[in-house]
Formats: structure tokens, sequence, C-alpha cells
């Protein structure tokens, strides 16, 4: 394959920047919505996050089968981020909803965040992701790895601080708008610039489409890919606790400890810009097949950061403890990414994009949710927002997400295994 050239790294960090960006909306200023606009209700939240992970899955199942099947990436990339924007700003419009009763308000906000996730997983899960996979090779995907996590990083960094920012002067309606338009902007210039791969050709599976699509759940997928299951099992444990404490970080910083979003931005902002400069080095040892060996430094780095973030409301030790989470969920993505790339079949990478996101997003956000609202409701703190009494995080929450992160480990040591016997035959190195 070669070198990725200056134009598709451009599109890398331009594509790439504003699916995060528009991915960090939901996954955390949808969630500060619904407290704000809906009802401080932490089931709400749950529910809207695990409807839209499964949703998502389906998606880039379906649309992956169909860039695998037609050979291309460039017809779903932009037609899937100019929609992902439109739907963007069309859930602002739930806050006009009546909330008497709460269930119609609700229900709309979960199935407006669904719509919206169904073209992002179709403009960036299934048409982007694989288009990266497809013009990258193992000799740069530490590299890309390295890019591709750190934009969740920067994209968060910019949800804080500008995001937080905005929706103070402008309020969430018309901040929705602001960034739907930007990301559908960035569909319209892809059609203008983006190339599929020249090495993509059609993959028909000639007993039709749903054949094909269902090709990929036989057992011999997982018997045949037993080294990228492990990894895949990795990414879902490491990813259940994530998902305990990352959608409600911000309404723990600003409905507990008291901060306003503009500081909550420089807490979070600080710590994980810090944090993203570790990719650097961590790529040279990933492009040299310690992947596993990155990721057992990063789990470490985590479980700090998470149990300092549970213990204190010191500011220099928040920023500390920030910083720990994020050395964490960068070096465990950036690992797991290029991990799992270069162990995608070749003809069925959309697919996989598929698979990796029942491991990635679905039983993550799901599971990891779900954990957290009860959590809330049994061990949260009673308070009042916006004149509507409610739940808030309380400190335990980051003690038990640290707690499930460490479990991580399990699965890693497999899956270490069989890549040392992988890269340096039946001993390991």
């Amino acid at each position: 394959m070669g070198k990725i050239s200056r134009k598709n790294w451009t599109l890398i960090w331009v594509l790439g920047m504003a699916g995060q960006i528009c991915w960090n909306i939901e996954n955390s200023w949808f969630n500060n919505f619904v407290y704000d606009k809906i009802a401080p209700d932490p089931s709400i939240v749950s529910w809207m996050v695990g409807v839209s992970a499964a949703v998502t899955t389906f998606c880039t199942f379906l649309i992956g089968t169909w860039g695998d099947r037609a050979g291309k990436r460039k017809p779903f990339i932009c037609a899937g981020y100019i929609l992902w924007g439109l739907f963007t700003f069309l859930f602002g419009v739930t806050e006009k909803l009546p909330r008497d009763p709460l269930f119609i308000a609700a229900s709309a906000v979960v199935i407006a965040d669904a719509v919206m996730s169904f073209f992002g997983s179709m403009g960036n899960d299934s048409g982007f992701s694989a288009w990266t996979t497809d013009i990258s090779d193992e000799s740069n995907r530490g590299k890309l790895g390295g890019v591709l996590a750190v934009m969740p990083v920067f994209a968060t960094i910019f949800g804080a601080v500008v995001s937080g920012a905005l929706i103070e002067k402008m309020d969430f309606f018309a901040f929705f708008a602001l960034m739907g338009g930007l990301v559908a902007a960035v569909g319209v210039l892809a059609l203008f610039t983006l190339e599929d791969a020249p090495t993509l050709k059609p993959k028909r599976d000639e007993r039709g489409f749903w054949h094909q699509f269902l090709e990929v759940f036989n057992w011999r997928t997982v018997t045949g890919n037993r080294e990228l299951f492990w990894v895949f099992l990795v990414m879902t444990v490491y990813f259940i606790g994530f998902n305990v404490y990352f959608p409600y970080i911000t309404i723990y910083f600003v409905n507990y400890l008291g901060y306003d979003y503009g500081m909550t931005g420089v807490i979070q902002g600080v710590g994980l810009l810090a944090a993203s400069l570790t990719t650097i080095p961590a790529a040279r040892f990933i492009d040299r097949g310690h992947p596993a060996e990155v990721i057992f430094a990063a789990l470490g780095a985590n479980t700090v950061g998470l149990l300092l973030v549970s213990v204190t409301q010191a500011l220099p030790v928040l920023l500390v403890g920030v910083f720990g989470a994020g050395v964490g969920y960068i070096l465990v993505l950036q690992s797991l990414t290029a991990w799992m790339k270069n162990l995608y079949p070749e003809e069925q990478r959309g697919q996989f994009e598929g698979i990796k996101q029942i491991f990635f997003v679905c039983v993550p956000m799901i599971v990891g949710p779900a954990i957290a609202a009860r959590v809330i409701n049994r061990w949260g703190v009673e308070t009042v927002v916006n004149g509507e009494p409610g739940m808030v995080p309380a400190p335990n929450l980051f003690a038990i997400s640290a707690a499930l992160t460490v479990l991580t480990v399990l699965p890693l040591i497999v899956a270490r295994k069989l890549s040392r016997r992988r890269l340096f035959g039946e001993g390991g190195k």
C-alpha cells in the first residue's frame, strides 16, 4: 500500500474530527440536554445511550455489507455525514415537546438520538472507518491508530471547552443547529475531494445481499479469527467500565462538584490534552508488535486516574486524575485500533466494522450506562436541576468504573498470547 497521501491525511483529520465532535455532542451534551431540558433522570440517559448503540451496530453491519458488495465507501460517507448533521440539528426540537406526561418527551429524545446515530454510523463507523483501513497497511497503522485515538480526545476537549462556552451563550437548540451544519458541510466537502482506495473491489456473494449479511455471523468467522475476537473482548470489557462513568462525567462536575460548564471544560481539556502526547511514543511500540504491552500500561494509568477522581474534590488532584483516565482511554483505543485493522479479513472489512461495533458500542453502551443508572439511583445524591428533582452521580461511580476496568486484563492475557504466536512463532517472544 505504501504511504498515506497528504490529501488523504487531510481528509482523515477533517472527516475524523467532524465525526468525533458530533459523537462527543451525542455522548456528552445530549445527556446534559436531557438533564437540563427534559428531566434529571439517569434512566432516560441509559435508554437513550443503549438504543442508539443498538441502532448504530445494526447500521454498521447493514452499510458495511453494502459497501463491501459495492466496492465503494464514498457514497455512504458523504450521504451519512450530510444526514447526520441534519438530524443533529433536529434533535434540539425535542426541547419544545410537552413534559407532561414525561413519557412523551423521554421517548422523543430516545427516538431522535437513534435516528441521528443511524446516519452517524453510516457516515463514520461503516464508511469512514472502513475507508481508513482500505488506504492503510501494517506499516502505518500504529500512526493511523494514534491519530484516530487522539481525535475523540480533541473532540472531548472541544466539547468541554468550546461547546460549554457556546451552550452558555446560545443555549442548546442554536448549538445543535451550528454543529449539525458543520458536520453536513464536511459531508458536502467529501463529495468533491474523497476517493475510494484503488485496491477496493466489489466482494459479492452471488447468493444475495442477506446471505452475505448473515454469513459474518457464522461460527466459522469466530474460529477463523480467534485473535481478533479476543481483541474484541478486550475492547468490550474496557469500554463497559468506560461507559459507566463517561456519559455522566460532565453531569458529575457540574451538578455534584458545582463547577460551571466552562471550568468543567478546562479541567477535562487540560488533562486530556496532556494525555494525548503519549500517543507518539506508543505508536512505535504498536508498530513493532507490542500493542498488548501498551494496553497493560494504559490500564494502570486509567485505574489510578479514576480512583483519584473518586476520592478528591481538589482541583490539582482532579487534573491528575483526568490525565490518568485520559492516558488509559487514548492508549487503549490507539492500540486496539491498529491491532484490529491488522487482523481484519481484506474481503470483509466493512462487515468486520459491524462486528467491532457489537463489542465497542452495542454491548458497552447498553451494559455500562445500565450499571451507572442503578449505581446513581441507589447511591447517588438527590438534587434539583432546573426545578426538577432527580439524582446525580456521586464519587463512587468512578471507583466502580475503575474496578470494572481492571477486569480488562483477563481477555488481554489471552489476546497477547495469540499475538505473540502469530508474530514470533509458537514460543512467542
